[in-house]
């Protein structure tokens, strides 16, 4: 009896110490400066089951978040490079990898109509960005580019112009591109669109309120993914 209880206790503690050991689960995210916002609450909200972590940098990026530096990770050009540059740190292997890439492809020359991102470039770019997560035992989640609306968008806006049917096309891609590689869907679009045109602060980014509604919404569905 006595070497049958010793065993047994054995046995938890072997299980005890595996369990305190485990490496927790390491998502990472890069996205545009709509994820910029959202992030130091998504961090927060996830904390119970991952750790997360971003594309960072010195704060360049909040100085003039229409332009992709730092921690802005711009077009899908612009995310492929990057990721193609991390892959090569051996420290660089979360579990999972957030990605989004759509405002930066859809901006329009205001004198040319030119879309910065084709959309032959833009599903070429995600097949790779999938690909090379995927070869690399990385899981990619996606999340859906968030709204535009044109009335708000481009009367701010002068450099370049945006438009709503832009952004539902090249989402209506990356679902194709998603569907094809088997990569998980996070709808921030349809989340963002029901919550109303009056949100914004600006021409694209957000109020505080919906930056948390935004990682909650995340978050909830990262569980869902991972669990």
């Amino acid at each position: 009896m006595k070497k049958c209880t010793i065993k047994i206790l054995s046995v938890l503690t072997i299980i005890m110490l595996l369990s305190s050991t485990t490496k927790p689960i390491s998502i990472f995210l890069i996205g545009d400066s709509i994820s910029i916002d959202y992030f130091p609450y998504l961090k927060e909200s996830v904390k119970d089951f991952a750790f997360l972590d971003r594309k960072q940098d010195d704060g360049k990026a909040l100085q003039n978040l229409d332009i992709p530096m730092g921690a802005n990770g711009g077009d899908s050009g612009m995310v492929l490079m990057y990721l193609k540059s991390q892959l090569k740190e051996p420290g660089f292997n979360p579990d999972y990898l957030i990605v989004n890439c759509g405002l930066h492809d859809i901006k329009r020359n205001p004198k040319t109509n030119e879309i910065q991102i084709n959309e032959s470039e833009y599903r070429s770019n995600l097949i790779k960005i999938f690909s090379l997560l995927q070869r690399n035992k990385i899981k990619p989640i996606w999340i859906s580019t968030t709204p535009v609306v044109d009335s708000i968008h481009n009367s701010m806006s002068n450099s370049f112009k945006r438009y709503a049917v832009d952004v539902a096309k090249y989402n209506q891609l990356a679902a194709e591109v998603c569907a094809l590689k088997e990569v998980p869907v996070i709808n921030l679009f349809g989340f963002t669109k029901r919550l109303g045109a009056d949100q914004y602060r600006d021409h694209i980014h957000y109020k505080q309120q919906v930056q948390k509604l935004q990682a909650d919404f995340i978050s909830s569905c990262l569980e869902t993914i991972i669990k």
